[in-house]
């Protein structure tokens, strides 16, 4: 045999292909365990999701699972069209730095310089800080008296004056919370500037440049073909999701896609397309807040984009909720590693299932549930304790002990067993890291929760005293009867009470059943959820709850 050398040119050049063909090699297996990851999550028979994986410019998988239209029996497609609930912020987001690239704007102006209603106090509200979420504006999804107006077609003088009145939630800059409203100003904003509804806007300056076919601005009346129902899971199984008009969603939630026009939004917006390079580079860039306790705390968000991590590596990101339908589009810039998952299955965790298909893809190891570190009761109770919340004035994280078990609730929210995974370090069981801090003296003085996205806030430990649980009553068991049925939260979302045997349950459309327990015969509290409910009883028999969540008094009428 004779002995072939290579010139040092072609044999570093040779050299220099390797790790592509590797990795191309191994794409079939990655491709395929993808698939077997997102047939798991989506069941033939069960509301689905549209999928398309993007890798080093190449389409390695493009496929529907589930269903599409339960009562006519369709699967999903990849050509069909989803809403795409807050992934709409992103092209929100685009159009306003395009304004100002333009010169008709700057992301300094406040918000009163196009809204002298919007004056919040006095306090200045800028452009840049509505499109970060460190506005404060209060988030009108978030508020009570939203919700028995879902159906309601609203104008933009109605949707600005379901929070315009409130006050800031902190003073702008100084902390960060997501706020849909902000999203809903800014659409204002470009409907000011432009002199053209925000609909047409969207549609002429980036749908149809880009190709974008199958995009639109939604209308609930509309015909669209290709278009998926959306659903919720309730007490009886698998129902329509309620309606919601979309005029409310509006510049923060109101777009409809396809898997394919996301993928070329992803590619064109990467690519300096859309918007600058300059412009582009400050959308992927986290905000850092100024002022307050949180001071210098990075965001992990930019402008209409999240910045997070999978397996280490950098990540563009956003997700997107609106009702029936949940998606994502995450990439990971520095291997070109495109996911879109858009899906009308809202009872799955697509942000978790997107990172997964992309460990996939990069061939990295899903990271297990680290194994629990056995820690004794006197060490667990080094934590227990009230933790004031920053992001929220008079909410409180409550951390106590059950046994061996530490447990976390915030006001209003779920109790969260926690899992001790090293020094002052826990996990939920959903991966986010709860981490503690101590003080010169050694003792606790701060919790930090880091849910992936969003700042990792600092939580700062009181001399409060945790309130006593709950007490349960032994009341008779024939009380129970009279309280079963469905009572109507809001339209089309439903409280469902049903009894086992001498037991109380409760069940929100689209959530899990949670058992009641009696304080009295008409009062019940949930273990798992900070919440309560009172029943209303005439002639012995309720005829409305109010649910009591959050510092809210949610009343709900008994249906027929």
């Amino acid at each position: 045999m004779r002995r072939t050398v290579l010139p040092l040119s072609l044999l570093l050049a040779t050299l220099a292909t390797l790790p592509a063909a590797a990795s191309k090699a191994k794409a079939p297996e990655a491709v395929a365990a993808a698939e077997r990851l997102l047939a798991a999550a989506y069941p033939a028979d069960a509301p689905g999701a549209a999928v398309l994986v993007k890798w080093r410019g190449e389409v390695v998988l493009r496929r529907g699972y589930g269903m599409a239209q339960m009562d006519l029996g369709i699967p999903v497609a990849p050509e069909q069209v989803f809403e795409i609930g807050s992934v709409t912020k992103q092209f929100t987001a685009s159009l306003v730095l395009r304004l100002a690239e333009q010169g008709k704007l700057a992301l300094s102006d406040p918000i009163t310089k196009f809204f002298p209603q919007m004056s919040f106090g006095g306090a200045t509200v800028t452009l840049e800080q509505l499109l970060s979420h460190t506005s404060g504006v209060p988030n009108y999804t978030d508020m009570p008296e939203w919700i028995p107006r879902w159906r309601e077609d609203m104008s933009r003088e109605t949707l600005f004056a379901l929070f315009e009145d409130k006050p800031l939630d902190f003073p702008p800059g100084t902390l960060w919370n997501y706020s849909n409203s902000g999203f809903i100003l800014l659409g204002g904003v470009i409907e000011k500037v432009t002199g053209k509804s925000y609909e047409e806007v969207v549609e002429s300056e980036l749908f149809a440049p880009l190709g974008m076919k199958s995009s639109r601005y939604g209308h609930q009346e509309e015909i669209v073909r290709g278009r998926v129902a959306g659903y919720v899971k309730g007490p009886e199984g698998w129902a329509n999701a309620p309606y919601l008009s979309l005029t409310q969603p509006f510049s923060a939630g109101s777009l409809m896609s396809t898997v394919d026009d996301l993928a070329r939004w992803s590619d064109a917006l990467e690519r300096g397309k859309v918007i600058s390079p300059a412009s582009r580079d400050r959308m992927f860039t986290s905000g850092v807040l100024r002022g307050g306790d949180q001071d210098g705390i990075a965001t992990r968000y930019g402008l209409g984009n999240a910045m997070t991590e999978v397996a280490g590596r950098p990540t563009h990101e956003h997700g997107g909720g609106i009702h029936g339908f949940t998606c994502d589009l995450l990439r990971v810039p520095g291997d070109d590693l495109l996911v879109v998952i858009l899906s009308n299955n809202p009872m799955q965790d697509v942000h978790e299932l997107a990172h997964r298909v992309a460990e996939s893809i990069l061939g990295v190891p899903h990271k297990a549930t680290p194994a629990a570190l056995g820690l004794s009761a006197a060490e667990l109770d080094a934590y227990v304790g009230v933790y004031l919340v920053p992001e929220r004035s008079g909410v409180r994280r409550i951390v106590s002990r059950d046994g061996e078990t530490l447990r976390l609730q915030r006001t209003g929210g779920d109790l969260h067993p926690l899992l001790a995974v090293g020094p002052d370090a826990f996990e939920i069981a959903d991966g986010t890291a709860i981490r503690f801090a101590r003080g010169g003296d050694g003792k606790v003085t701060a919790l930090l929760v880091d849910q992936g996205v969003g700042p990792v806030y600092r939580s700062l430990r009181t001399d409060e005293a945790a309130p006593p649980p709950l007490k349960e009553v032994a009341i008779d068991p024939a009380a129970l009867g009279p309280l079963v049925g469905v009572y109507a939260l809001a339209p089309g979302f439903d409280i469902a009470v049903t009894r086992e045997g001498d037991h109380l349950f409760a069940q929100a459309t689209g959530q899990e059943r949670l058992e009641l327990f009696p304080e009295s015969p008409s009062r019940f509290f949930f273990k798992l959820v900070d919440a309560q409910i009172d029943f209303v009883l005439e002639g012995g028999r309720a005829v409305s709850l109010v649910l009591h969540q959050g510092g809210r008094n949610l009343p709900a009428p008994r249906k027929p």
